[in-house]
């Protein structure tokens, strides 16, 4: 038996030879090609021999139904250029829980990845219906990545079938990454390594410290409100603001900002006074507001405050290492990742 392409499915007769049953299950919607073959061993068993005789039949599998599909939302947005830190996206449409290894192993493999110039790379399970990829170190400079699924037509059991999902392709720009020097009180910013500006800033103080670490441009408002009872300081209290600021490049969704603060002029450079965001000239932030885009990298050094966390507020991807990414994988067990495994993704050709 065969499917459309021409891959052969493997399968066993029945002890009496009256039934043949494949290896693995058959593609949702699938089409193949049955062919037996009926040869009499007292007359040879050549190809030209006359005795040999041939009856075929085609069939397709019956589709299923939306209920029964796992898809895939790739993001970021598709189409558009992005920094060298923004990581891949993946959400499925219904989660692949972590005692079902067989099956994130088959997810994970037809979730595919390619980048020009070429990266080493891995999917990380963040939980049982999200991936996030991201190569070992950033993506390169200008550079096209191109994201596709695979899941479409396969089984994974327990009635479950992939369906289609829309594929991806993004690119990258300059390598732009801005690093805070919390101790110094000073940012500077590298575009492809070359240091492009240094200015003064003024960070979290005692209480409010900025978080440290690699974190992500995860978007740009030029004029945002900022409120204190949105981050727990209650209305009336001494710490309480409420402020309409300009220039804000945001870094986590708890609110994190790089922008313009010029009610903090004079601390700029000799003290951290804000509540976690941090804060620069107007035409500093203006300047750094037009430089950056998302995926770019923003890292804080030298600093007080707690780590940036990999998941969950923003992208802290990179704050794991290359070791730890990669226990997030489903194919990090060696077994996993041999030829038996491998097969689990795709028909074998053999009879």
């Amino acid at each position: 038996m065969t499917d459309r392409r021409g891959r052969r499915v493997t399968g066993v007769p029945s002890a009496d030879g009256t039934r043949w049953t494949s290896d693995t299950g058959l593609s949702s919607g699938g089409r193949y090609t049955a062919r037996l073959v009926v040869e009499r061993p007292d007359r040879g068993t050549g190809p030209e021999a006359p005795h040999r005789h041939l009856a075929r039949l085609e069939f397709r599998t019956a589709v299923a139904s939306t209920d029964e599909r796992l898809t895939v939302t790739f993001g970021p947005e598709g189409g558009r250029t992005y920094g060298v830190g923004q990581p891949i996206t993946a959400e499925l449409s219904r989660p692949v829980p972590a005692d079902s290894p067989g099956a994130r192993r088959l997810v994970e493999r037809a979730l595919q990845v390619r980048a020009e110039p070429r990266v080493e790379g891995s999917w990380h399970w963040v939980d049982s219906a999200t991936l996030h990829y991201r190569p070992r170190d950033y993506w390169p400079a200008h550079a096209t990545i191109r994201v596709h699924s695979g899941l479409d037509g396969q089984r994974f059991g327990g009635g479950l079938y992939g369906g289609p999902s829309r594929s991806l392709t993004l690119a990258t720009g300059e390598r732009v990454e801005a690093v805070t020097d919390v101790a110094a009180l000073k940012m500077t910013v590298f575009r492809d390594g070359r240091a492009v500006r240094t200015f003064p800033v003024t960070t979290g103080k005692a209480g409010y410290r900025t978080r440290g670490g690699i974190k992500v441009v995860l978007g740009k408002e030029p004029l945002v409100r900022m409120r204190g009872d949105s981050i727990g300081i209650a209305r009336g209290s001494r710490d309480f603001y409420d402020l309409k600021v300009r220039w804000a490049t945001r870094v986590t969704w708890s609110g994190e900002y790089l922008h313009a603060a010029p009610w903090s002029l004079d601390a700029q450079g000799s003290e951290n006074v804000s509540h976690g965001c941090t804060g620069m000239s107007t035409e500093d932030a203006a300047w750094l507001f037009r430089t950056v885009r998302e995926g770019d990298l923003v890292r804080v050094v030298n600093g007080y405050g707690k780590p940036m966390t990999p998941f969950g507020n923003g992208y802290g991807d990179w704050n794991l290492s290359w070791a730890e990414w990669r226990r997030g994988s489903a194919l990090t067990d060696p077994a996993a990742a041999g030829p038996a495994a491998a097969a689990e993704g795709s028909l074998r050709p053999a009879l």
